[in-house]
């Protein structure tokens, strides 16, 4: 018989995914001249909207794109993350975030020459 130290438990199970693939773009905004800038003044609100229209235009089903305060990365931004895998982005141009919902949230794939370093 097992100690009752040793006895296993299992860890609980997690309900199912609700979005396939949940978008967080930086839309925070610094004042002016800050020196770690800010992704909205580096255009991520216009990124964001053209994001939410594209992926609905693809008929991506369960993917959410949302507007996100600071995520702390200005300084490479603009900058995106999507989960549930934590891939973060830069994405500067249109075709970047057609690049990302393309081959990220499509394909599955990732776009690597638009991610950004796991730190600094």
């Amino acid at each position: 018989m097992p100690h009752a130290d040793t006895q296993r438990i299992d860890p609980p199970v997690d309900p199912p995914l609700f979005y396939h693939a949940h978008i967080f773009v930086c839309c925070n905004r610094r004042q002016d001249g800050h020196p770690r800038g800010s992704c909205a003044a580096a255009g991520s609100e216009k990124l964001r909207d053209h994001m939410k229209a594209r992926a609905r235009q693809m008929g991506l089903k369960k993917v959410r794109v949302n507007l996100a305060g600071c995520l702390d990365r200005c300084e490479l931004g603009p900058c995106m993350v999507v989960y549930p895998e934590g891939v973060w982005y830069k994405v500067a141009t249109i075709a970047d975030v057609d690049a990302v919902l393309e081959r990220h949230v499509r394909d599955g794939g990732r776009v690597a020459e638009l991610m950004l370093p796991a730190s600094e």
